[in-house]
């Protein structure tokens, strides 16, 4: 079952216009979320994020949908589901009609859920991926339908079997995973790419941070990495709304250790329990 604009339906029964602008030119933004255990982690931080990509986009937001009317239409669909737990995907994009130019600014939403599944690889092996670099700009932070790099370097690391990529920006510095952020570890220093580099606003990379800054152990530095640092670091991990932290085994013939990022990995899940919960 699906939630489009507030209505519950079968799957196959959505059925989008070819004018569609989502389809026509990526006129859309994107959210994954993560429900389990009876809530969803940081949902707040999920909605003004995504709030904040429409306005960016000029998207005209209706006054009912609040914060609140997020949350019961995400849980609406995951009960017409019966799933315990989720892997939700909400949908914003731009009413049908018009060339570039929209006819109107008004929305419509799509929610989407499907069983969660948590898949912890080992090896993790990860690669650069160099066909193509990320463009930094404010547009690159946002979760947008333009995900052609993230496609490719999908592609890329299915036929050279690597669990992920590290995507790059023009100035060859690290941007971010193909679905996740990325941090290093390097003693009690952790770096990881500040926007400017071109990636995404995670959700997990922000509460990530803000989890280190409020400790004494860890410095966390948001900076320009450049690929090298991956063979010269300790540790690698990643973070995503769906598996929160992923440790990285290897890049080439560097192999890495787990031990701080299996310790971050139980400070995280205390800091989100004591910090989110509907």
């Amino acid at each position: 079952m699906i939630n489009f604009n507030g209505l519950i339906s079968p799957k196959e029964d959505l059925k989008l216009s070819h004018k569609n602008r989502a389809f026509k030119y990526g006129d859309a933004v994107f959210d994954t979320l993560k429900y389990k255990d009876g809530h969803i982690p940081f949902l707040e931080d999920h909605y003004f994020r995504i709030m904040s990509s429409t306005r960016m986009l000029r998207m005209k937001i209706p006054m009912n949908f609040n914060l609140d009317y997020y949350k019961d239409e995400i849980l609406k669909t995951i009960r017409a589901n019966k799933f315990e737990d989720a892997r939700i995907r909400v949908t914003i994009f731009r009413k049908d009609g018009g060339l570039y130019t929209p006819e109107n600014n008004n929305i419509d939403f799509l929610i989407e859920v499907n069983k969660l599944s948590l898949n912890d690889p080992t090896p993790y092996k990860i690669e650069l991926f160099k066909d193509f670099q990320v463009q930094p700009g404010l547009l690159s932070t946002i979760k947008s339908n333009n995900r052609l790099i993230n496609v490719l370097a999908s592609i890329f690391a299915s036929e050279f079997n690597f669990q992920n990529c590290i995507l790059i920006n023009e100035n060859k510095n690290i941007v971010e995973a193909i679905n996740a952020n990325i941090f290093i570890i390097k003693g009690f220093n952790i770096y990881t790419p500040a926007l400017e580099e071109g990636c995404i606003n995670g959700i997990v990379r922000k509460k990530i941070i803000e989890m280190i800054e409020g400790q004494n152990v860890y410095k966390i530095h948001q900076t320009s990495i450049s690929p090298f640092e991956l063979l010269k670091c300790d540790e690698i991990f990643l973070t995503n709304s769906i598996v929160d932290v992923q440790s990285v085994s290897s890049f080439r013939k560097k192999e890495y250790g787990n031990k701080q990022t299996a310790e971050l990995i139980k400070l995280f899940k205390k800091f989100s329990i004591d910090s989110n919960k509907i």
